[in-house]
């Protein structure tokens, strides 16, 4: 297990906990090829256009449709040290420069190179486009790319104008104190990620480095995410941070036969629900009369359920102008869950129709 990064490194590498596109899988290290283009995927993480905190570049394992091939190919000693020296000398041609954190890993029994490319708290980054002479570029990512942001329409526009705030997640949680956030629910957290950290004595320096408190004159404060996944008291937490789950009777919104609220941090929010739901779906078995084998289905999906409430829960606003809770609405003959504010992406019925399956 890494002791610098917040995650497992086989999670990582299988994309169990952190989203494809925030990870970036390179075979090889060659300074001349690789590293460019290594070059301006840390400087599109650091953007975080889509605010998802960054994302990882793993060099010396090669990627085969969307996902690492394992064992991984490998970088030998020296390369890993080449490879950190280029990257970091090189981080300096990022306008505002930008280091990223270096983590070596061994997967069985190969050499790795994770580099973790934090979202940046310094505004917007360019990077060289890898041309002679070079022009420098906004680079972010749109799904598992990292595209030039002029490049694409409208975007540098509204890329721009995201920057010129701090996000939510990261500014200062307002009234609250380090204290207000629970060692247990972060080791936890650690401890059902796998992470090295776990082995960190001191909970102070689990909380930089996992970056859920930051620095105000001389003190330290909660950020609005510590407090949303990590806040020891409900009363603590923000207005929107619950799930609502309500059973009707029927199909139509008028009998109420249950209802639930879960409240805590994300993590045990998302857990006690799906425990909830889980103790609600049942098994079906039907034998089919021309003797084949027995048809079996389930009353609810919960590999489907739960990436839905995930993705509900992480992918919303919950400052202040956004009070409502995430709603869990069961019906005899389906789920509705129902998150606020609504997705403002670009994304259109037509983005799903013409997407490859």
């Amino acid at each position: 297990m890494s002791a610098i990064l917040p995650i497992d490194v086989d999670g990582l590498l299988r994309n169990r906990g952190v989203e494809s596109e925030r990870v970036e899988l390179k075979a090889s290290w060659d300074p001349a090829t690789t590293g460019p283009q290594v070059l301006r995927t840390i400087c599109a993480f650091a953007n975080d256009y889509h605010n998802l905190n960054g994302g990882y570049v793993v060099i010396g394992a090669a990627e085969r449709d969307g996902r690492a091939v394992l064992p991984p190919k490998g970088l030998s000693d020296a390369e890993v040290e080449a490879a950190q020296k280029w990257i970091r000398g090189n981080c300096k041609r990022i306008d505002p420069p930008y280091v990223p954190v270096f983590s070596p890993e061994t997967v069985d029994d190969r050499r790795i190179l994770v580099v973790w490319a934090l979202a940046s708290d310094t505004g917007a980054h360019r990077a060289p486009d890898g041309r002679d002479p070079p022009r420098h570029r906004y680079w972010i990512r749109l799904g598992a790319e990292t595209v030039d942001a002029e490049g694409r329409g409208g975007l540098l526009t509204s890329f721009l104008r995201q920057k010129t705030g701090v996000p939510w997640d990261d500014r200062a949680a307002r009234g609250a104190s380090v204290e207000d956030m629970s060692e247990i629910g972060v080791r936890g957290h650690l401890r059902d990620t796998r992470s090295g950290l776990l082995h960190v004595s001191d909970t102070r320096e689990i909380y930089r480095r996992l970056r859920i408190v930051k620095k105000i004159n001389d003190h330290e404060a909660p950020r609005n995410v510590g407090m949303l996944f990590f806040a020891k008291d409900d009363s603590k937490s923000f207005r929107g941070a619950r799930i609502e789950v309500v059973q009707f009777a029927t199909d139509r919104s008028g009998n109420v036969q249950e209802d639930r609220v879960f409240t805590g941090g994300l993590a045990d929010q998302i857990r006690n629900c799906m425990n909830y739901l889980g103790s609600l779906s049942t098994s079906h078995l039907q034998k089919q009369e021309n003797g084949s084998p027995v048809r079996g289905w389930v009353s609810y999906p919960m590999p489907a359920v739960r990436e839905l409430l995930v993705n509900a829960l992480h992918h919303r606003s919950y400052d202040d102008g956004h009070p409502d809770p995430t709603k869990v609405y069961l019906y005899p003959g389906r789920i509705v869950i129902a998150s606020y504010p609504e997705n403002r992406s670009s994304a259109s019925p037509n983005s799903f129709r013409n997407s490859p399956m």
